[in-house]
């Protein structure tokens, strides 16, 4: 075997292994739920939802108070048998990478207890939903795209409003969804990244890599995921977005840093085709996942959606 084909040979290898360690080192961590609605005793239904490339997606269909379910799963297409209309506004809320609805339920109560229906969403490759090939932002924006079909599709609910939340990747898929449709209310975003690229060089800088291969793998992971970082930026998706917009991000985010936020807003501020509103509220000692100091602030969002037209 000639010198130059086992050289050949070595590089395919290599650059075989570093795939390889990409797809593992971004891989999603499933956290599989081990309480439930019940235990703030929240009457609820587990949820199928269909998704992309024949999926399932995992949730809790939280009604709202006042009305009266049952304890049965049902699937996305069957409406829930409730025995009266319900007329309040829905909320689905998604989590982040590596999290699920259960770590969402602290932020999920004070907003059900206000009167909102609440779908707590699984994205794919988390909690109790399937897996699929890899996980991305574009893909939590694909299954939240699916969950609002479903929740357009039960016949008893009266009221059409439906506001999105997000927490940090999950925040940016609900932002760039909310950036192609025209029939959501308002959207919450809790510690989402401005821009993909930038969350990724931080990530990829606590690591002694090469600066070159930093470019390879930002390269090779747009091309994984089939979007252009710059078409998918929460700095840019939040400035298309045609209904309220709440930032939410905390003071003490190391993940992601408050200034991320501040890029947004100000983006969208001095974008002269940006006309809807972008509000932040920035909360002291939040780190990056500090749900429950969010929880604490719950009469802001709920201020908030009052101020978009959601609530009363």
């Amino acid at each position: 075997m000639s010198a130059t084909l086992i050289s050949i040979l070595v590089i395919v290898a290599a650059l075989f292994v570093i795939r390889q360690a990409i797809h593992i080192g971004f891989r999603a961590p499933r956290l599989i739920e081990q309480g439930s609605p019940a235990d703030f005793g929240i009457s609820y239904r587990d949820v199928d939802i269909p998704t992309r490339r024949g999926k399932r997606l995992f949730a809790w269909w939280l009604p709202a108070p006042g009305s009266t379910v049952t304890s049965a799963t049902i699937s996305a297409s069957t409406s829930p048998t409730i025995s009266r209309q319900i007329s309040a506004p829905t909320i689905i809320l998604l989590h982040g990478w590596g999290s699920n609805a259960e770590l969402m339920l602290p932020l999920a109560v004070p907003l059900h207890h206000a009167g909102l229906n609440v779908l707590l969403l699984d994205a794919r490759n988390h909690g109790r939903s399937d897996a699929d090939n890899f996980s991305s932002m574009p893909r939590f924006a694909e299954d939240a795209s699916e969950a609002m079909d479903w929740v357009r599709h039960q016949s008893n609910l009266q009221n059409n409003q439906l506001v999105l939340l997000g927490h940090s990747v999950g925040a940016a898929a609900v932002l760039l969804e909310a950036s192609r449709r025209h029939d959501i209310a308002a959207v919450i975003s809790l510690a989402t990244f401005a821009h993909p690229e930038w969350m990724m060089r931080r990530y990829l800088g606590r690591f002694p890599f090469p600066r070159l291969f930093v470019k390879g793998v930002l390269r090779y992971v747009e091309r994984v995921i089939g979007h252009r970082y710059e078409a998918i930026a929460p700095m840019h998706t939040t400035c298309l977005v045609r209904c309220p917009v709440l930032l939410v991000h905390g003071s003490a985010d190391e993940t992601v840093p408050m200034s991320d936020a501040l890029a947004i807003r100000d983006q969208c501020n001095r974008d002269q085709y940006n006309k809807n509103s972008v509000e932040l509220l920035l909360i002291e000692g939040a780190d990056h996942d500090s749900v429950d100091k969010i929880e604490e602030h719950a009469d802001e969002l709920i201020a908030f959606l009052m101020r978009a037209g959601v609530m009363k």
